[in-house]
């Protein structure tokens, strides 16, 4: 009985709105059909009369319970009640008519719609008592042909089977309608509860809101997120958030949403009221739209992105700010300068700073120092310009400041920063700074503008520093000089330096014997139209960029290399090192290579001359790189000496091995007896510390025989020679060595002239 009952339909199923439709259907067409039975009835006239009195008389009750009881079952019972006489009203009015019986199918199939087993079971139940009863008693009007009256019980029986097989038909296809929805339910049920899973265990903030804000479902991570309760009162919008959106008047979702009709993502800044903070939060948001193309519910996840912005805002600031002084940084200055000279009709004034000696505050006070230096410049500047100019660290001691305003406003402020300094930065240590004004109008290039403040600036420094200068034209000149002086260096270091870098050699003449006993090598440049250039076009250049590190390397390998062409004939080569060259680390190393490359050479034959400025200047410990040297076997000697203030205090200390006595002691020596007395008392110094004496510049006669009357041991100038390329050189040298002895004037006169000639 339970498996033949499960094969049965449940019957219900429907909600109240379907159920309600189809009543209303039902009705209706119970309606129509009795309007259809009373034209039918009062067309025949006659004994259908009757009939159709008491159809209609039965029926329209069933119309007004259908329309007024409460409940489903009442109400579909009066319908079905109202069909069954109706149907049965026809047939009579039909006289039995076979074919007025297919009313009993069609109110099967309609009645069939309620899916309610007491309507449709109670019409099959009338069905079968009107062919059983009525058709037995008046069976003229039941069934209408003579075969009824013989066996009336029989087409009793063939009417209702027929009616019960339409009825088992309907039942049949009810039964697989509720199969199917029950498997549709429950394949609903699963996609919801996966739904559900996936909308309320998500860590990510999800809501649902309808198109009039009124939020319809929140997740957990939702409501944790914006502190929100479980259950949300009815009627919460999005307007009762504890968010608001800092910039008003931004489109709102909902009305992106309508106008693309795609998934829409921004991102906004909000205000949380609950705790008074900034967030920035980004909304993925999707709508559901209806098939008349309404949008119905819309579906937003959140994502905090707060500390990413906050990130990407402190990354951007350290792009645009330098690190220890929290001014632009220069690429931020040089963007932001652009942007003021192409968007401003106005001039605009450009100054740049440089502090004085920096070097010597961080050798001196250490670095730490030097950094509370450059942090106190740095917020001096802030309240000596004016609001909303551009500040910057350019990078090391450099400054740089950006405002609009013409020629005179820019030197206002300058000046004004001088006079900002004279209060000491640190109380210990004094500052100092060069200042460089410039003034442009128009779209003009940033770095041209920038190059001409620093181009003023380093007049500035080179005329003594504490001071400003305002740009012009002529300024730039020794920068043009300098950069192109740059220029034709490197190209000469990147081509074949024996030919764009030739070595040349000045001899250095014994006095005793008046032969040549050494030679100083001096570089010069071959441009490639073939000019010599001397040092005075280059060093410089290659001092302030470092490449006076390759040079000097060249320059001290081809002199070598010559000295070993030269091993029978020259006794020794002097090679001149610069400040930059000494404070190299790997320069004691690169001298060690050279000499380790010549087996058998006497390291004592390769002298290195080392001025007193490079003494000065160089923030190594001299001493130590000396010794250094001197282990490897090199002699070394002081040049241009006298020209500093602590020339003796150098004697005294240093490992040198020769004295270069300077030009200015030996112009003019002959007629000078205070410079003879010098010379004098040099010599002495040298002999008494081991040290040999070589006097440069020897240009006239007279001073070359006070010198060696003096006992200077060597000399060496223009009297003998200028410094002439190898291949000269080496003539020069044969044919000091093809003379016998020097002795007196003429023979040295005759020296003199063939040289100089």
């Amino acid at each position: 009985m339970t498996r033949l009952r499960d094969r049965f339909p449940t019957g219900g199923g429907l909600n109240d709105e379907d159920w309600a439709g189809r009543h209303r259907l039902l009705t209706l067409l119970l309606a129509v059909f009795m309007v259809f039975l009373t034209l039918v009835g009062l067309w025949q006239g006659g004994e259908s009369v009757d009939a159709l009195l008491i159809t209609d008389a039965i029926v329209l009750p069933c119309l007004v319970a259908a329309r007024l009881l409460h409940g489903r079952r009442p109400r579909s019972v009066a319908v079905s009640f109202g069909a069954a006489v109706s149907c049965a009203g026809f047939v009579a009015l039909c006289d039995g008519l076979t074919e007025a019986h297919f009313t009993f199918f069609i109110a099967v199939a309609a009645l069939a719609l309620y899916r309610d087993w007491v309507p449709f079971g109670g019409f099959l139940v009338a069905t079968v008592l009107h062919h059983a009863g009525f058709g037995t008693v008046q069976y003229d009007h039941v069934f209408g042909h003579s075969q009824a009256e013989l066996h009336p019980l029989l087409w009793a029986v063939l009417h209702g089977a027929a009616v019960l097989a339409a009825a088992a038909f309907q039942l049949v296809a009810w039964r697989f309608n509720e199969i199917e929805e029950k498997r549709a339910q429950e394949n609903l049920d699963e996609s919801q509860a996966q739904l559900s899973v996936a909308f309320d265990e998500t860590p990510v903030a999800m809501v649902m809101f309808a198109p009039d804000g009124r939020i319809l479902r929140t997740n957990s991570a939702y409501r944790e997120w914006l502190r929100l309760p479980d259950e949300l009162p009815a009627g919460f919008s999005v307007h009762d958030l504890p968010l608001r959106a800092v910039e008003e008047g931004l489109p709102r979702v909902t009305r992106l949403l309508t106008e693309t009709r795609e998934p829409v993502t921004v991102t906004r800044q909000y205000h949380r009221t609950d705790d008074d903070s900034l967030i920035w939060v980004q909304n993925h948001a999707t709508g559901l739209y209806g098939p008349d193309g309404e949008l119905r519910l819309i579906f937003v996840h959140c994502l905090d992105v707060t500390e990413v912005r906050d990130h990407e805002a402190e990354l951007k600031y350290q792009v645009r700010h330098d690190s220890l002084t929290g001014l632009l940084s220069r690429q931020a200055f040089e963007h932001d300068l652009a942007e003021l000279l192409d968007g401003s009709a106005d001039p605009v004034s450009v100054i740049y700073l440089d502090v004085d000696r920096f070097k010597s505050i961080n050798d001196g006070s250490g670095h730490s120092t030097g950094d509370d230096v450059l942090r106190a410049l740095a917020g001096r500047l802030s309240t000596v310009v004016p609001e909303g100019a551009l500040v910057a660290r350019l990078g090391g001691d450099e400054f740089i400041v950006a405002l609009r305003g013409s020629a005179g406003a820019g030197l206002r402020v300058g000046n004004g920063i001088l006079a900002a300094l004279v209060e000491p930065l640190l109380a210990t240590v004094p500052v100092s700074v060069s200042v460089g004004v410039t003034t442009a109008c128009g779209p003009v290039p940033a770095e041209d503008v920038v190059l001409a403040a620093d181009t003023a600036m380093y007049a500035a420094k080179r005329a003594g520093g504490n001071r400003i200068q305002v740009y012009s034209d002529e300024l730039r000149v020794p920068v043009q000089q300098k950069i192109a002086a740059e220029s034709r260096l490197r190209v000469a270091l990147a081509g074949d330096m024996r030919d764009t870098l030739p070595v040349w050699f000045q001899p250095v003449v014994d006095t005793a014997t008046g032969k040549i006993a050494g030679a100083e090598a001096l570089v010069r440049m071959r441009t490639p139209g073939g000019e010599i250039l001397s040092p005075f076009h280059f060093v410089g250049a290659a001092e302030e960029t470092g490449l006076i590190v390759p040079l000097g390397e060249h320059v001290l390998r081809t002199a070598v290399e010559h000295l070993l062409q030269w091993s029978d004939r020259l006794g020794y080569v002097s090679v001149n090192v610069s400040p930059r060259q000494l404070a190299e680390p790997d320069f004691v190393p690169m001298v060690a290579s050279v000499l380790a490359g010549l087996p058998g050479f006497d390291p004592s034959r390769l002298v290195l001359e080392i001025t007193e400025t490079a003494l000065l200047s160089s923030a190594v410990d001299v001493g130590e790189r000396l010794n250094a040297l001197k282990e490897l076997g090199v002699r070394i000697a002081l040049d241009d000496f006298g020209t500093g203030y602590s020339s003796l205090t150098w004697l005294k200390s240093l490992p040198a091995d020769i004295v270069k006595l300077d030009r200015s002691f030996v112009a003019g020596l002959a007629e000078d007896a205070r410079k003879a007395s010098i010379i004098e008392g040099v010599l002495w110094l040298a002999r008494s510390l081991g040290m040999s004496t070589i006097a440069e510049g020897v240009e006239e006669k007279a001073d070359w025989e006070a010198l060696r009357a003096a006992g200077c041991p060597a000399v060496q100038g223009y009297f003998f020679s200028r410094p002439l390329p190898a291949p000269e050189f080496e003539t020069l040298l044969l044919n000091s060595l093809e003379r016998s002895t020097f002795e007196g004037v003429h023979l040295d006169e005759t020296m003199g002239t063939a040289v100089a000639g």
